[in-house]
């Protein structure tokens, strides 16, 4: 009987602590944000996606009343960025910025990782996208796409990336294989010294964002042929589109979004989606990022989640075809 009366007494007083702790999680859902969000990005002060993350994490954190503070945690095309943020607590306030590198290209190009890539995080919503386009050097002889394909049929012609399996490498892939040509891809370390050298001559062309190139553009070291996108760029309105020129399929960007550790509360990831939607409409933003060539995108978390998977299969379809070895 007196065992019993201890069972009881010992059972009320888990029951008593699981209800505490429950309503301690209820009660830190519901005051969240109530501390500085920690928000990791997957390269280092400087670059294209440390300037949307720094922009947009001003405003984010003005609708969540709480300040955003940037981690920049480079290395191995995003992987090392995205363990952390999986392997953090699932309470909202560790934060990925995610893109093609870690969820559209990036996971071919690792036999494993200490992640699953689409399990152990979860996304939040979308943020922006810079779209590609084609430069030539500016004494190639071509001034069109069909002159491009012509002439990589009666010559040997390359083209440079910021790196294997970076979206200017798989867009000269595609190109590849949507005109039959058989372009060489030279690879470097980054978008700056792959420019320099196709500036120079050394290397025929690029695929890259208009901010990289825009430069040399308006310098005349550089041709700009076709925008890789499903719009015209609103810098170079008069650059047609490969769409436009016959070739559907030729759409790339570099895009970026938010994502949380898998298990993060509903009622969190959509606190945080409502308030980067909001974020993102303010035209004060919008200017900046369109200045430099970026392209708001927004939407829910699904539409976000249902983006990278048709990204991430489409690329594989690349890499397949392009017969691409991807052994790390």
């Amino acid at each position: 009987m007196i065992q019993t009366i201890k069972f009881l007494l010992s059972l009320g007083v888990a029951l008593q602590a699981s209800c505490a702790l429950a309503q301690l999680s209820q009660d830190s859902v519901s005051k969240y944000p109530d501390k500085p969000i920690k928000l990791v990005v997957t390269v280092p002060p400087g670059g294209a996606s440390d300037f949307v993350a720094r922009n947009m994490s001003e405003g984010l954190g003005k609708e969540l009343g709480a300040s955003i503070v940037i981690e920049n945690k480079a290395g191995a095309n995003g992987t090392i960025a995205a363990a952390f943020v999986a392997r953090s607590p699932a309470d909202g306030y560790t934060l990925l910025q995610a893109g093609i590198s870690t969820h559209g290209i990036g996971p071919y190009f690792y036999n494993s990782l200490p992640y699953s890539t689409f399990k152990d995080l979860i996304p939040v919503g979308a943020l922006a996208e810079f779209p590609i386009i084609l430069a030539v050097n500016a004494n190639l002889p071509v001034k069109t796409v069909d002159d491009l394909v012509k002439l990589a049929k009666t010559r040997s012609l390359s083209f440079a990336s910021a790196g294997t399996g970076s979206a200017p490498h798989m867009s000269g892939e595609l190109f590849n294989i949507e005109t039959g040509s058989k372009i060489v891809h030279v690879p470097y370390k980054g978008s700056a010294p792959a420019v320099v050298d196709v500036a120079s001559g050394q290397v025929d062309m690029m695929f890259d964002g208009v901010p990289s190139l825009l430069p040399h553009i308006k310098s005349g070291k550089l041709r700009p042929i076709a925008a890789v996108s499903v719009k015209r760029n609103s810098q170079l309105p008069d650059l047609p589109t490969f769409s436009e020129l016959g070739y559907p399929m030729m759409v790339a960007s570099v895009w970026y979004g938010l994502m949380a550790p898998a298990g993060t509360p509903s009622s969190i990831v959509d606190k945080l989606n409502t308030a980067l939607n909001k974020t993102l409409s303010d035209p004060g933003l919008q200017a900046k990022l369109e200045e430099n060539g970026a392209i708001v995108m927004r939407g829910s978390p699904k539409e976000f989640e249902d983006f990278m998977l048709k990204d991430y299969a489409r690329w594989g379809d690349v890499i397949k075809k392009a017969g691409i070895s991807t052994k790390d």
